[in-house]
């Protein structure tokens, strides 16, 4: 059996350097906020190209933090793309504001740029980007529509640790950017963990403030904020799987090199150019079949997954959201993806072996 992902086998390479940071932690008496959480914070926004990381307790709250700084009116609207994952819109409801979809490039799966003015109206504020599935958006074009209207860009970087764009590199864009340090990310700590990255200082510190009850000195609360603090012990586990990243990305990059090679024309498998760099969090095929072809390869010793089976606008908590906004491209892209193996743990002879499945079907 090939699994789709098994988090044993992934983090393994890591198990002695994590011994290690553990104890560390364990024996510095210092579990919140610490030296850790500031090591890591400081050498990710580097990573990042960006001069501030705020850590926070997960990307949900990467995201929401990030909207609820701008104290934007209720209802305001927020430009977000109409596949992303739950999260991203749950963000923008929890702040009290409208989101807005635009439909994906169905050759990307990001926010497509060319239908996003279409939707801009006297109450949108923001734009929202997901560098979906590890490759990242069409920041020059997304970047120049905000600076015309006057919005904020949030980027999430949940899938995107490391992916560039025209050499420039994901969580460096925008006002803002949201990280999920989720296991089974590029990027995952052993639990839910996630960082706010952005190039200003006082919205550095407003983030900082926000994640930590509102409060700059202990005690004293200056504005309305959460408890959503980075634990320093997974800072310190992020600390050692960062030092890998490039090589966690790269081995992906080659995975993916040989799903390219390989697969037959009768599946739809990702666009790749020179303007991208793209770190494949997922690998995602498309094929009309989608549902009898995971069968096809659970039969034959192969585990998939779909990212994701309900668009948003279908999700029972939208209702009354957005459930009246149409979506068919995204609808489209949930009823025929597929997520294939491709995981830092996996072999080329895995990949070769999905291959070789794939194409008897």
């Amino acid at each position: 059996m090939i699994d789709y992902e098994n988090l044993h086998n992934l983090n393994q390479p890591f198990f002695k350097e994590y011994e290690i940071a553990f104890k560390e932690v364990m024996e510095s008496g210092w579990y919140v906020l610490g030296k850790k959480v500031n090591e890591f914070e400081e050498k990710y926004a580097n990573y990042c190209n960006t001069k501030y990381c705020i850590g926070v307790a997960n990307g949900l709250d990467a995201l929401t933090l990030s909207l609820r700084v701008f104290n934007f009116e209720k209802d305001s609207e927020v430009i977000v793309p109409s596949n992303t994952y739950i999260a991203t819109i749950l963000s923008i409801v929890q702040n009290n504001l409208q989101p807005i979809l635009v439909e994906p490039n169905l050759g990307t799966y990001n926010i497509d740029p060319d239908k996003i003015e279409e939707k801009i109206t006297t109450k949108t504020k923001a734009i929202m980007v997901v560098h979906l599935y590890g490759k990242m958006c069409e920041m020059d074009k997304i970047m120049t529509i905000a600076k015309k209207y006057n919005l904020k860009v949030i980027e999430d970087c949940a899938q995107s640790h490391g992916a560039k764009f025209k050499n420039n590199i994901s969580g460096s864009f925008g006002d803002y950017a949201a990280h999920s340090f989720y296991p089974t990310k590029n990027l995952g700590a052993m639990g839910d963990a996630g960082a706010v990255t952005c190039n200003d200082t006082v919205l550095a510190e407003n983030i900082k403030v926000l994640r930590n009850y509102g409060s700059k000195t202990k005690y004293y609360n200056e504005v309305v904020g959460i408890n959503s603090r980075l634990d320093e012990l997974q800072a310190a586990l992020l600390l050692v799987k960062l030092k890998y990243l490039d090589k966690i990305n790269e081995h992906k990059r080659k995975l993916a090199s040989i799903y390219q090679e390989g697969l037959k024309a009768d599946f739809i498998k990702p666009q790749v150019n020179e303007n991208y760099f793209d770190v494949f969090h997922i690998y995602n095929i498309r094929h009309q079949k989608r549902d009898l072809l995971k069968e096809f390869l659970l039969k034959n010793g192969i585990k998939t997954e779909v990212h994701y089976p309900v668009t948003p606008v279908k999700q029972l908590a939208m209702k009354g959201i957005i459930d009246n906004q149409h979506t068919p491209i995204s609808d489209e892209i949930h009823l025929t993806t597929l997520s294939l193996p491709i995981s830092y743990y996996h072999s080329e002879n895995d990949i070769l072996k999905v291959i070789e499945v794939l194409n008897k079907f």
